[in-house]
C-alpha cells in the first residue's frame, strides 16, 4: 500500500463567501468566478477558509 498527500484546489471564505481555486501554472490561489463576475467577497474580511478537518490530504491506494 502507498500513501500520497495531496493539496487542497479550491476553498470558500466561512464569513464572506469570497472563491478560490489553485492555479497550477501560476502556483498561486485565483479569485473564482461565476461566469463574468469574481468571487470576492468582502475587501476587509480577514478570511475564515473553510478548513475545518473534513479535507484529507493523506490518499492510500491498494498498490
Amino acid at each position: 500500500m502507498s500513501t500520497q498527500v495531496r493539496a487542497p484546489t479550491a476553498r470558500v471564505c466561512e464569513r464572506c463567501e469570497r472563491a478560490e481555486y489553485w492555479d497550477e501554472e501560476l502556483e498561486a490561489w485565483q479569485i473564482d468566478r461565476d461566469g463574468d463576475t469574481k468571487q470576492v467577497g468582502s475587501p476587509h474580511c480577514l478570511h475564515e477558509w473553510d478548513i475545518n478537518g473534513t479535507f484529507n490530504p493523506v490518499l492510500e491506494s491498494d498498490d
